[in-house]
């Protein structure tokens, strides 16, 4: 069954996300995952939510999300993830 990461990102620092963003794509991608959105125009069609900036992230199963997010790749982006942005992340399981 898919999974998916949804994060809604702030960012601080353009050009410091920058090189995170570039950094972390192929980290996503080695764990079979893959960007289904990432930034773009958002539209509120219902509800308070605001957020600043959406990606959703797609993975084919629970387990390849977590393993993603447990990663050493990826936990070697945390100080440049967090110097230069601000996040909110669920982890949504398919249908």
């Amino acid at each position: 069954m898919s999974a998916y990461i949804m994060i809604d990102v702030e960012i601080t620092d353009a050009d410091l996300y920058g090189q995170f963003r570039e950094q972390v794509t192929p980290v996503v991608e080695s764990h079979g995952g893959k960007f289904v959105v990432r930034g773009g125009a958002i539209e509120i069609v219902l509800g308070d939510w605001s957020p600043n900036r959406v990606a959703l992230i797609e993975f084919g199963s629970i387990d390849q999300a977590h393993s993603f997010l447990s990663s050493p790749g990826y936990r070697a982006l945390d100080d440049i993830r967090d110097r230069s942005s601000n996040l909110k992340m669920v982890v949504l399981e398919g249908v």
